[in-house]
């Protein structure tokens, strides 16, 4: 299909946040110590699962997780006693159609009605609103969890490690909101996708901001597009030299001990043939999110970082797949004060779904199962923001917590400090991952989904096309394929003019901004040629 745009010659300008020019002398800086013996935290974060879709089967071996008995269900009718009753199933498979988890979605699975007030929630609704979704066994789809042996790594690393069976997603959305707090512990009201912050980049602080202030460092490892860019501050000049090619930089890293204290792994986002998708996002491929993270388990084992590192594997939320546990609905504070946008004005003031949560270290024992938290308050939870909170406590950062929601979360700095050594007996390598869950490949002429056009908005601000009338039906109107290359593209061009600015010495606190020139406008497939 021959789309028509507008081909841009960038040009970037700086928006200057300090002087360029101080007649200060910069005082020395001591180094930041770190007490314990973590000095290296490695967080990567899938998409779209639950607990039980993942885990839950776990508990048939390993009864002290928190899992899936068999006897458990959901009325077709959520509200009828005399309805119907699927039960969950071990026979997770491909999932191609996207299950529903936008928040009126998640409301719906959580409650089973427009009644948002009980506390437990009931947990009763997944089966009905898969069902209202009208695609042909959905219903199925959503109350299946897959065989342990269809996950050997997961499966390993939960035996060889820890699994938390009470970590939960921030917010009861989808993705976006939920990857905010992953860093910064707050969405600032953001509850689906927000145009304006989407352009400008979300203002709010983050664990990067506090780790630069401490001294301390840290890294992005990208393979389609950084998300983490969504933050208005990691756009600065200083941070550019932060985000890394994961497939030429990590391994080289890991090899050489140069990881930083703070690693964030972004996945292929984009399901292309040459890259298929490693994200578990449906519809991608289950087993290629397998050997992703025994790629990047493997690369950190044979690190000579690995006696002092630790690794956390986490999704962004439910991806609208049940999960037995009853979502936290009271005592959660918001974060910053911010409700949410109409029409549903939401509070930040309960938790998303369960999901599938592995803490990887030597200091870590055997088989270790996390349950709740103790503290810092009697209603506190694992979430997201615990990550950020952990971070704080584990590097000893002087800085203040982010928000009230990681000064309230749950955290996990204290299980590093069980064992008086690290164990010698971690694999060196996980199972391989033989069979591929999905029964075919990419598929480069599909839609994107809501979470991908985001990507390429994202995309489309980094190099200046937000300005263009196409905005923000940019990536409605592109397929996989073309989205990929236009992303790829697009954090290129994006990079290389941040780094272009700082060979020319331009000031380091300052924002690249790309705006394109109107003048020039042809026809043409190719989303990521610029002139």
């Amino acid at each position: 299909m021959i789309l028509r745009r507008a081909h841009v010659a960038a040009v970037f300008f700086l928006y200057l946040f300090a002087s360029s020019h101080s007649l200060d002398f910069p005082k020395p800086k001591h180094k930041h110590k770190i007490n314990g013996p973590i000095k290296t935290l490695v967080v990567l974060v899938m998409e779209n699962r639950s607990f039980d879709h993942i885990l839950g089967w776990l508990k048939r071996t390993r009864p002290e997780i928190d899992g899936l008995t068999g006897k458990e269900s959901n009325r077709v009718n959520a509200t009828d006693p005399d309805s119907p009753q699927i039960f969950v199933s071990d026979a997770a498979a491909f999932v191609d159609s996207d299950p529903g988890h936008s928040i009126q979605a998640i409301r719906e699975q959580i409650f089973g009605s427009n009644d948002s007030f009980s506390d437990p929630p009931p947990m009763s609704g997944f089966v009905q609103q898969a069902n209202n979704m009208e695609v042909e066994g959905m219903a199925k789809t959503v109350m299946s969890g897959f065989k342990p042996e269809v996950l050997p790594v997961y499966t390993e690393l939960a035996t060889e490690f820890t699994v938390f069976d009470r970590w939960f997603a921030s917010v009861p959305a989808s993705t976006q909101p939920n990857r905010f707090y992953i860093h910064s512990a707050t969405s600032h009201g953001a509850s689906s996708n927000v145009r304006k912050d989407l352009i400008h980049g979300f203002p709010q602080k983050t664990i990067f901001d506090s780790l630069d202030e401490n001294d301390l460092t840290f890294g992005v490892y990208y393979q389609n597009i950084p998300a983490t860019l969504f933050f208005k501050s990691l756009r600065k000049l200083k941070h550019i030299t932060k985000f890394h090619d994961y497939k030429l930089k990590f391994k080289l890293h890991a090899k050489k001990g140069k990881l930083p204290n703070y690693v964030v792994v972004e996945q292929r986002y984009f399901d292309v043939e040459l890259s298929p998708a490693n994200d578990d996002h449906p519809s991608h491929d289950v087993a290629l999110g397998q050997r992703f993270v025994k790629e990047v388990y493997e690369t950190l084992r044979a690190s000579p970082q690995w006696k002092e590192m630790a690794l956390l594997i986490t999704y962004d939320e439910h991806g609208g797949f049940y999960d037995h546990v009853p979502t936290p609905v009271s005592g959660v504070p918001n974060p910053d004060g911010i409700i949410g946008p109409d029409p549903f004005y939401f509070g930040f003031d309960r938790l998303g779904v369960r999901v599938p949560t592995i803490l990887v270290s030597p200091w870590i024992d055997k088989g270790t199962v996390i349950h709740e938290p103790t503290g810092p308050t009697p209603d506190s939870h694992f979430e997201h923001s615990s990550i950020p909170a952990t971070v704080k406590k584990l590097f000893n950062l002087k800085s203040n917590f982010l928000t009230k929601r990681d000064a309230w979360a749950g955290t996990f700095e204290n299980y590093f400090h069980i064992r008086e050594t690290p164990r010698d007996d971690c694999p060196e390598e996980l199972p391989a991952v033989k069979i591929s869950i999905r029964p075919r490949g990419p598929k480069e002429d599909l839609r994107l989904s809501e979470f991908q056009v985001e990507l390429i908005q994202l995309a489309s601000q980094l190099v200046g096309d937000c300005v263009l009338n196409t905005y923000p039906d940019i990536g409605k109107n592109m397929t996989v394929g073309e989205a990929n290359r236009y992303a790829e593209n697009a954090v290129e061009r994006f990079l290389e003019a941040g780094r272009a600015a700082l060979r020319a010495g331009a000031n380091e606190s300052a924002i690249v901004t790309m705006r394109p020139s109107l003048t020039t406008r042809t026809s043409g497939e190719e989303y990521g040629s610029y002139m």
